[in-house]
């Protein structure tokens, strides 16, 4: 009964732009508009943006149809590759972005990417015992959607590999939790980084900004 309207009829509108979803990749939600506003706001010329966790590409071909930039999208789960091309295609922008297999969880997997004037990523933050409504437990990708017992994991394994990737002036933008905007900000500054809240339209905390 609760299955997403957008896995039904296939695409979700983000920023303006229509998104083939499947059942392999999140729903872009418009609280990660967030992370683009920001990123856009503080670097509209950006030259390359790297995407972690790309899903259905919402973000990284959001980011470069916005501006110049070439992108870089990463994703473990091939089928969400493949969603992200799909969109690409579909956006008219495949000959501006790269997409492929990457896993920050595995050792040398950002070896031959290079630097990156922007990073964004939206990775799984829920605690392992959430309680979420139906329509997201039953359908969304748990591999997308859980990250241990506090929700923290992936920023304390992903956050520490960032710097080598960002290039001397570059900024990161992290999707968080409503509630976790405090203890992300710890692991960011542990890593040395100076960590900007942004707040979404109901005025939660939504996204970091890294420097």
């Amino acid at each position: 009964q609760s299955e997403p309207v957008a896995y039904i009829i296939g695409y979700q509108e983000f920023y303006g732009r229509e998104f083939q979803v499947t059942r392999d990749t999140l729903i872009p939600r418009a609280d990660s508009e967030t992370v683009i506003v920001a990123a856009l706001g503080e670097k509209p010329d950006a030259q390359r943006v790297l995407d972690l966790g790309t899903g259905t590409g919402a973000l990284l071909l959001t980011f470069v149809a916005e501006s110049t930039a070439l992108g870089v999208g990463i994703d473990k789960s091939v089928t969400a590759i493949g969603v992200a091309e799909d969109n690409a295609s579909r956006l008219g922008l495949d000959s501006r972005v790269t997409l492929a297999i990457g896993d920050w969880h595995q050792p040398g997997w950002a070896k031959q990417l290079g630097q990156f004037d922007v990073i964004l990523c939206n990775p799984p933050y829920v605690e392992s015992d959430a309680r979420l409504e139906p329509d997201v437990r039953d359908y969304e990708p748990a591999i997308a959607l859980f990250a241990g017992e506090d929700g923290l994991a992936d920023y304390r394994i992903l956050i520490p590999q960032l710097r080598n990737l960002l290039s001397p002036e570059g900024i990161i933008v992290l999707e968080i939790g409503h509630q976790q905007d405090e203890s992300v900000a710890q692991i960011a500054k542990n890593s040395g980084f100076a960590p900007e809240l942004f707040r979404d339209l109901a005025h939660r905390p939504r996204a970091l900004m890294l420097r």
